[in-house]
């Protein structure tokens, strides 16, 4: 539905849980042109405690069919993202889902059509592009300063050895690190360099009661021999660094999760004119000095976190027609490995990647 660029976009938000609690909606209200009208919950008391006078509804059904809402958000459990997400879509509404996309190729390939045919905004919720220290390495690469990048890894570290009666440690559908944790990893390795050669991926369950997979621990081949490793883990007491980077210039080293997800989980609000993104935490790169032998290190400061970015890209997609911030094809790239490490560990060794579709590859500059 066309909309006026002065008129706000009226957002209805299906599922409050922590996602929907702790990141879509203080994002979004976070964001001017877009105004939360509407939740979609099972605990409406929940929602009314942060958002009074706001309608809840219980079926998201009918959250997705009302008259007042122009962009639905979809954070409720990975197993109800293509139903939901269809439903709105095909209400006349664009759409942003958390990730992952859906818990199938399939199915995203069947939400990108019909949003292609309903001429709708279909974005999927890969925040972390938006992680600061993400956005320095980026810059970093971009710049050349490691010289040609030989080895990447990219770690998620946790430690939350008991195991909780939630969706995402039981479901038997889309439940595991690897649709929680991967999806992240992975659109953060296409986002830097592009389509692998193939992927290696082992799942575990480490955790004493474990249900789904709490560990993994991917390998991505590149040309030229550049090997991304992505890990996450439940039982990390002691984290490995964030991310460490090497090529044949020097390295670039960094500790520490980005800050935004605490910040929102202890209430706090992204404001203009704050520190809103700032991360302290160690990083340091060491490269080789102007006589090509002395390596010089030097701790780096670090590009601040942005998530807003992500719904001002959405605001713009849907009032402006711009460039939407992530559009399905690229998510499809995503739920593409997904599944091919699915079967790789089901089948324990290194398969091919091949691409999914001809307009679902990773931007052209990252290639």
């Amino acid at each position: 539905m066309p909309l006026s660029s002065t008129a706000a976009v009226r957002v209805g938000l299906v599922g409050y849980g922590y996602a929907g609690q702790t990141f879509h909606a203080p994002l979004i209200a976070s964001v001017p042109g877009l105004r939360l009208a509407g939740f979609a919950s099972s605990d409406a008391a929940k929602v009314a405690r942060d958002w009074p006078g706001l309608p809840v509804e219980a079926d998201p059904v009918r959250l997705c069919a009302r008259d007042d809402i122009d962009l639905v958000v979809i954070a409720s459990p990975n197993d109800s993202h293509h139903p939901l997400a269809l439903a709105a879509l095909q209400a006349g509404k664009h759409v942003v889902v958390d990730k992952p996309f859906t818990v199938t190729l399939a199915q995203a390939q069947q939400l990108q059509a019909v949003a292609r045919e309903r001429r709708h905004v279909l974005s999927v919720f890969h925040n972390r592009r938006w992680d600061g220290d993400f956005l320095t390495l980026r810059a970093l690469l971009a710049g050349g300063e490691l010289g040609r990048v030989v080895e990447l890894e990219s770690r998620f570290d946790r430690f939350r050895p008991l195991v909780r009666q939630r969706w995402r440690e039981q479901s038997p559908v889309g439940g595991g690190l690897w649709f929680d944790l991967g999806p992240h990893l992975l659109d953060q390795a296409l986002q830097l360099f592009g389509w692998p050669q193939s992927l290696r991926v082992d799942l575990a369950r480490q955790r004493d009661g474990a249900v789904n997979d709490d560990a993994f621990d991917s390998r991505l081949a590149y040309p030229g021999g550049l090997a991304v490793t992505l890990r996450a883990s439940a039982l990390t007491a002691l984290p490995g660094p964030r991310f460490a980077v090497h090529g044949t210039r020097g390295s670039f080293v960094k500790w520490g999760l980005d800050a935004q997800e605490d910040a929102l989980k202890a209430g706090h609000r992204p404001l203009a004119g704050t520190d809103w993104g700032l991360d302290t935490q160690a990083a340091t790169l060491s490269t080789l000095g102007l006589d090509g032998e002395t390596l010089q290190s030097r701790p780096v400061a670090l590009r601040h976190g942005d998530y807003p970015a992500y719904y001002a890209g959405v605001r713009d997609a849907i009032v402006a027609g711009a460039a939407n911030p992530v559009p399905a094809a690229q998510a499809i790239d995503v739920m593409a490995l997904i599944e091919l490490g699915r079967r790789s560990d089901a089948e324990r060794r290194e398969l091919p990647a091949v691409a999914c579709a001809a307009d679902s590859t990773p931007a052209a500059s990252n290639h």
